[in-house]
């Protein structure tokens, strides 16, 4: 794995989550926070946006499927976002952090934290 990442941190999206009935008649909001393995040596080098990885098209993307998802788990939710970003982005390894706020009494947020690669 390179050392070199490129990351989103606090990146909240509206989205149906939830296993409670009442969870599946509203939005909630998810945060995602987001490391990926690229190599920007070419891009410190060019300072062209072509030669990186570009966080806003992938914040886009997780943007796009989150809002129209309807998950009841956040497991499922995180394996899906990493899935799309490792197959249409030019990353080798990922970890994404899915957390929602307030949702357990007391806690700032709940969630997962996983780590992938091609």
């Amino acid at each position: 794995m390179r050392a070199d990442r490129v990351f989103i941190e606090d990146l909240r999206i509206e989205t149906v989550i939830g296993i409670y009935d009442w969870e599946r008649e509203i939005r909630q909001t998810v945060s995602i926070d987001l490391e990926m393995a690229f190599d920007i040596r070419k891009a410190g080098k060019t300072d062209a946006i072509e030669d990186t990885l570009n966080y806003k098209e992938v914040a886009k993307r997780l943007i796009n499927f989150v809002q129209a998802a309807e998950f009841q788990l956040v497991e499922t939710l995180a394996e899906r976002c990493a899935e799309i970003i490792l197959t249409e982005f030019d990353i080798s390894w990922l970890r994404i952090k899915l957390s929602k706020p307030g949702a357990v009494r007391g806690s700032a947020a709940v969630g997962v934290i996983i780590e992938r690669e091609k």
